[in-house]
């Protein structure tokens, strides 16, 4: 796989990283309210250090407003981490991987205001609220205005699930970290503004853990082996933001640049 983006490709992605290094809570509608039970270090500040809080059968609660750790690094390039023989596509996989480079991305699924695969999902900047209950998480996602259901009460993944934009997502605890696997994804998936794809075939997991109050890892496997010749495994980083909400993010609205997508 190859990282290289056209001049314009990162002019475009320049001006969207300076649009989301604002803080969320300066772009928001709701005014900035304190959270409550945060912990402090002594001269009051929210210490980001501290161990992460449990719920009250004592697993880690993962509940928070979270944002990428990098704002545009995995966005663009999910595999930016890795050598590109790690990521092994198929031939026709390789081929339309480059084909959509050299093409700009005019055909990512967001240029038409359509959803984003898992797990690019996770790396924009526009926030994910997770709400934790004993039985389901759910992930509040603000770009798109689109919601994910994890569920953690036992049941097994469906057998013939109609594909989808975000998956089926089942989950357990392996003590300190969630175990997420997914399956049922549409095949025109794409997984990053470079090209990278999922397909039906993908089967998904995302091994999270909150290592202390203000931060999360996401270890996050691709195994798809009608796209790739091999599973393959990125780490994710994402931060707490504080005190501030979910807005709508109507995309459709007023939406003008796909009729210049050419």
């Amino acid at each position: 796989m190859t990282s290289i983006v056209s001049a314009t490709a990162r002019m475009i992605l320049l001006m969207f990283a300076i649009m989301w290094s604002i803080p969320s809570t300066a772009l928001a509608q709701w005014d900035p309210y304190p959270w409550k039970n945060m912990p402090r270090t002594a001269d009051g500040k929210v210490d980001m250090n501290a161990p992460p809080r449990r719920t009250a059968d004592g697993k880690v609660d993962l509940s928070g407003f979270w944002m990428p750790a990098d704002n545009v690094r995995h966005l663009l390039n999910l595999a930016a981490d890795l050598k590109p023989e790690e990521v092994p596509l198929q031939p026709w996989a390789g081929a339309l991987y480059k084909e959509r480079i050299e093409n700009n991305g005019k055909d990512h699924p967001g240029v038409r205001c359509l959803p984003s695969g898992i797990p690019e999902k996770n790396n924009i900047p526009d926030g994910l609220k997770v709400v934790q209950t004993p039985d389901v998480l759910i992930f509040l996602y603000e770009s798109r205005t689109i919601y994910r259901q994890v569920f953690t009460d036992g049941r097994p993944l469906p057998n013939d699930p109609t594909p989808s934009w975000q998956g089926y997502s089942s989950a357990k605890w392996e003590g300190d970290t969630l175990v997420i696997n997914s399956i049922g994804f549409r095949d025109d998936l794409w997984i990053d503004w470079n090209g990278s794809m999922i397909t039906s075939s993908a089967k998904v997991q995302e091994r999270i853990r909150r290592p202390d109050y203000g931060h999360l890892e996401v270890q996050a496997m691709v195994d798809d082996p009608k796209a790739y010749t091999k599973p393959w495994t990125v780490t994710l980083r994402m931060r707490i933001a504080l005190n501030t909400e979910l807005v709508d993010e109507i995309c459709l609205e007023n939406e003008k640049s796909s009729q210049r997508m050419k």
